[in-house]
């Protein structure tokens, strides 16, 4: 982490290692880790914008943000995987998920520190998650993607969300 204005921003260094082939991945930085998720779940990335609020929400649910007609929930990816939060800066993106594979799928904004890039991840090189010793729960990881000195938190958008979570979201949703 480097301190620039006041703010801290990820050192991406540790992306060096990766390959512009293989499965590509976006990967973004959340409390000082880096984390990638595939690009296919990635329907757009958006700048920080306020949300409103939905009454009763959990906590981690920031509310619901008007895109293109459709109302997507918004979640702070911090308080769901119990980081510190911290104020939003102008690095701060909106990343909007689709968390079916099939057409008809649900769409989610998630909210992260910064985006960093699109890389590639060959198979080979995603190790399994470890137990322990991950800033976050590793139910919402998939694997640790390694290269050189690289290395790159996995999430795996089908366990974002548990099965009633993923129902109260699209219901907010509608």
């Amino acid at each position: 982490m480097t301190e620039q204005d006041g703010w801290e921003q990820s050192d991406h260094s540790v992306l060096a290692g990766f390959e512009d082939d293989g499965r590509q991945v976006l990967s973004f930085s959340l409390g000082g880790e880096e984390y990638g998720i595939d690009i296919v779940r990635v329907q757009e990335i958006r700048g920080w914008s306020r949300v409103r609020k939905v009454p009763g929400a959990p906590e981690w649910m920031l509310g619901m943000l008007k895109l293109r007609g459709a109302v997507i929930p918004v979640v702070d990816m911090r308080l769901r995987f119990g980081l510190p939060v911290t104020e939003s800066s102008d690095r701060t993106v909106i990343i909007i998920l689709n968390l079916d594979e099939d057409e008809d799928g649900h769409d989610v904004g998630i909210v992260v520190d910064e985006v960093a890039d699109v890389i590639g991840v060959p198979e080979d090189g995603i190790r399994p998650v470890p137990r322990m010793g991950t800033a976050v729960d590793t139910e919402y990881l998939e694997g640790i993607a390694t290269s050189g000195e690289g290395m790159l938190m996995l999430l795996d958008a089908d366990r974002l969300f548990r099965d009633w979570e993923l129902k109260e979201l699209r219901e907010w949703g509608e």
